[in-house]
């Protein structure tokens, strides 16, 4: 009996030697993990910047994904992934929840976008279109009403109005809807919506009525299938958001908007790889902005930007800004 004793505890031991206890091989790739989620419009940036990140850096296992900005915030509050990427500024509701956690946030800012109003390239009557004109088209009270170009202004045909936009849990709709409206999720309902902001762009290009808005990468990649709109600026200009000195200089207003990157401070504080893969973030992001669409910073706010990651000063500079307002301002 005692030798049988024996054996049973020696298998035992075994197999928590075997199974049980995490390799130390595990243990080192798991310091060396970096998970980003987030809105698809910034989702290039994130992947480009990771891309050349594993080149200096070949153990570094960085993942990219794209759940939107409302749910990769969620992710981010749950303590599910080190970093998210957001197309717009984090809400006060959004902080508690992550206080909730003990995550606090520290918001840096990324890059620039331009929100692009997007019409087929049939359309030769919708070259320019007014807020009033747009918040007609948009907001929640036109739903199942505002159906004809010619609702929106008598000078356009009666044509059939069919709108495409980002999903109600995206950044890109929270800002434009809060834009145009002049209210959060002050939007209508009856239109097709989607999280992947390519599957708009076909349904603009395949629909001669259509009308829809997404993140300037994705018109500029399709820019020869579709018509751009002008936005009636409030000095009364129509303006768009190519060339993409209009989002720069704020002259496309107000739907140019800055895109962020919010990390954990504990992360920041506790795990070299998250520290490190944002340092060189911050450091380089602006090298590959434009190739993948977007607009750099304005040069005087990349060293506030810097000097925030340093400090690892919380909370959000953003979440009220006015549209148009100058980045370097706010920092």
């Amino acid at each position: 009996m005692p030798i049988l004793k024996s054996q049973g505890l020696l298998t035992v031991l075994t197999m928590v030697l075997t199974f049980g206890l995490p390799s130390c091989s595990s243990v080192e790739e798991k310091k060396n993990e970096v998970s980003v989620d987030g809105g698809a419009v910034g989702f290039p940036i994130h992947q480009a910047v990771a891309e050349e990140f594993q080149k200096i850096k070949p153990e570094a296992q960085v993942s990219v994904a794209s759940s939107g900005t409302g749910g990769g915030i969620s992710k981010f509050c749950n303590g599910d992934i080190d970093v998210v990427g957001a197309s717009r500024a984090i809400k006060d509701e959004e902080i508690e929840t992550c206080k909730k956690k003990d995550i606090e946030v520290v918001e840096l800012p990324i890059a620039l976008d331009g929100i692009a109003v997007i019409a087929n390239r049939q359309n030769k009557f919708a070259k320019c279109l007014t807020i009033e004109e747009l918040n007609k088209i948009w907001n929640s009270k036109s739903a199942n009403k505002a159906n004809t170009w010619n609702q929106i202004n008598p000078k356009f045909p009666s044509q059939p109005l069919k709108l495409y936009a980002p999903a109600s849990d995206t950044g890109t709709f929270d800002y434009f809807t809060q834009a145009v409206t002049g209210k959060a999720k002050d939007s209508r309902t009856d239109y097709t919506p989607s999280h992947n902001q390519n599957v708009l762009v076909q349904g603009v290009i395949g629909d001669a009525g259509a009308l829809g808005y997404v993140g300037i990468s994705y018109y500029l990649a399709n820019q020869d299938k579709l018509n751009l709109v002008a936005v009636q600026s409030p000095k009364g200009e129509c303006k768009t958001p190519v060339p993409l000195d209009n989002v720069v200089k704020n002259i496309y207003l107000p739907l140019s908007r800055p895109l962020f990157i919010y990390v954990s401070k504990k992360s920041l504080d506790s795990e070299p790889a998250v520290k490190e893969f944002v340092e060189f973030y911050i450091e380089n992001s602006w090298k590959w902005v434009d190739q993948v669409g977007y607009v750099a910073l304005p040069d005087e706010a990349y060293p506030k930007v810097k000097q925030k990651l340093a400090s690892g000063e919380t909370g959000s500079k953003f979440k009220d800004a006015k549209p148009g307002q100058p980045i370097a301002e706010l920092l």
